[in-house]
């Protein structure tokens, strides 16, 4: 249940584009999003939105893995 907000912020035709997006540029996708962030003159409002759920995606998920190292 806890994860619904994340199905919420990604739709089923958006899943993907973002990294996808960062393949083309060849780039990992935490690198992307902060290449997009430094640079959001550069790209649409929905790539900066994207790269913002990437970064937030990206602490939820090492907040969860430190979590289970923790015990």
């Amino acid at each position: 249940m806890s994860s619904d907000w994340i199905q919420k912020a990604i739709g089923p035709k958006d899943e993907g584009k973002f990294s996808a997006k960062a393949d083309r540029a060849d780039m990992s996708t935490a690198e992307f999003a902060n290449h997009v962030l430094a640079n959001k003159d550069e790209y649409p409002a929905k790539t900066e939105k994207q790269a913002n759920l990437a970064k937030t995606l990206a602490k939820v998920r090492k907040y969860k893995g430190d979590k289970k190292n923790r015990g």
